[in-house]
């Protein structure tokens, strides 16, 4: 339901059935299909609060008969991108097609339609880059040397770039790795540099934004698309080994190299905020540096054309979050970072997401927020809701040594001091 959900909020943005593919990381025929289902329930982006994920899928899949007789045309575009996968062959794609659709077109015909694809295919496509809508990213391959100040121990530093197509104004900064905090606090300062956000943003196909590898369903990892949600974005990752898909951020780590990193190569840095301080000018000046064919320059170009097209800021920044999942034990406790967090206690034996910032743990079940706590960092200890527990433990809770004392009490007051002294003197 998650992937669905993240196609129709895609579409909401005037994406294209490719671009919504590329970014949700499945077939542009399952697009449709989802689409074309949510179209017929009535269904559009956003989904009223109410609805939970056993609503949603009852809306999209109630059995329905399918149409004979008719010739679907198989998506080309996917079936040539399979080919080029080790051990694929074109009657293996052809009995998948006819398994989908057992109307469909005969072997020899499916083979014929295809080789007049890609007859018509362009080895290279000039890629044009319209205003505001993609900002391409990548760490360099180059690092710079951190020397501790007291042992003297040499730490590499990243380089980030992202780089708008239409402008090629180009962000930097160094941070420590290429980790997933680091990845996201990248995105967010590029996004406060260029003052405002682009309709998609194109990276690497690398681990930090993919969290599961799948021949047919790859899902970006959920702080990224989470943070995309944050933003308004399309995260459409770049094809593996294959460059020219980001080529806009390609030639800037190459410019960045040479007019940022060599400039600075006889430099010894003792940290990674006096790293910042030195690429910050000789960024603002490859920046204002004049195009050698063009009229204007980097700056010029992104205040005139692009920074208008760019999407508004949010009201706040994204918050950092990482999601786990965690068994609800049968004291309706579960563990994050060794702390337990009470949840309800009907779902004792139920697996839950956990989304965990730096203040907040969030308890998340079928799409919906189950319950909050603020975040402890006590090993081993326990943070407890009194409504989560069940009726005989809330009775149980109340009858606390003040309150026995005063029940006595209600009988008289030599009562009282025997409950008094009996509690005093037995340790349990």
């Amino acid at each position: 339901m998650r992937k669905i959900k993240e196609v129709l909020r895609l579409r909401s943005l005037g994406l294209t059935g490719r671009q919504i593919a590329a970014s949700a990381g499945t077939a542009r025929s399952t697009v449709a299909e989802y689409l074309k289902r949510a179209d017929a329930a009535g269904l559009s982006w956003p989904l009223p609060d109410q609805m939970d994920d056993s609503t949603l899928e009852k809306l999209l899949f109630r059995a329905e008969q399918k149409p004979k007789g008719q010739s679907l045309l198989p998506d080309f575009g996917y079936v040539h991108t399979e080919l080029k996968k080790k051990s694929v062959t074109l009657a293996l794609l052809w009995e998948e097609y006819i398994a989908e659709n057992p109307g469909g077109y005969k072997y020899s015909h499916f083979c014929c339609l295809y080789r007049g694809f890609k007859s018509k295919l362009n080895p290279s496509m000039r890629q044009v880059h319209k205003a505001g809508e993609k900002m391409f990213v990548d760490f360099a391959g180059q690092t710079v040397p951190i020397v501790d100040r007291h042992t003297g121990q040499i730490r590499p530093a990243q380089i980030f770039l992202a780089v708008l197509g239409a402008s090629s104004y180009t962000y930097a900064c160094a941070v420590w790795s290429q980790e997933l905090d680091n990845w996201i606090c990248c995105h967010t300062q590029a996004f406060e540099f260029f003052g405002g956000v682009p309709q998609i943003t194109v990276p690497d196909n690398l681990k930090t934004g993919v969290s599961k590898s799948c021949r047919y369903e790859p899902d970006l990892n959920p702080t990224y698309a989470e943070m995309a949600a944050h933003y308004g974005i399309a995260v459409i990752p770049a094809r593996v080994r294959k460059p020219r898909d980001k080529a806009k951020v390609e030639a800037a780590v190459q410019i960045v190299e040479r007019q940022i990193l060599a400039p600075l190569r006889d430099h010894t840095f003792f940290s990674i905020a006096e790293l910042g301080r030195a690429i910050r000018p000789l960024l603002e000046k490859l920046n204002q540096k004049p195009f050698a064919k063009l009229e204007g320059s980097r700056a010029l170009v992104f205040e005139n054309l692009e920074k208008p097209a760019l999407g508004p800021l949010p009201v706040r920044p994204y918050e950092f979050a990482i999601f786990k999942k965690a068994r609800v034990n049968i004291d309706h406790h579960i563990e994050v970072e060794r702390h337990f967090y009470s949840v309800p206690y009907q779902l004792i034996g139920r697996q839950l997401d956990i989304r965990l910032t730096a203040g907040v743990v969030e308890v998340l079940g079928n799409g919906k927020r189950i319950t909050s706590h603020r975040r402890s960092f006590v090993k081993g200890g326990y943070t407890t809701k009194d409504e989560h527990r069940p009726p005989a433990h809330r009775c149980r809770q109340k009858w606390a040594p003040e309150r026995l004392v005063a029940w006595a009490g209600k009988t008289g007051p030599e009562t009282a001091g025997l409950a008094q002294a009996t509690l005093q003197r037995k340790k349990h």
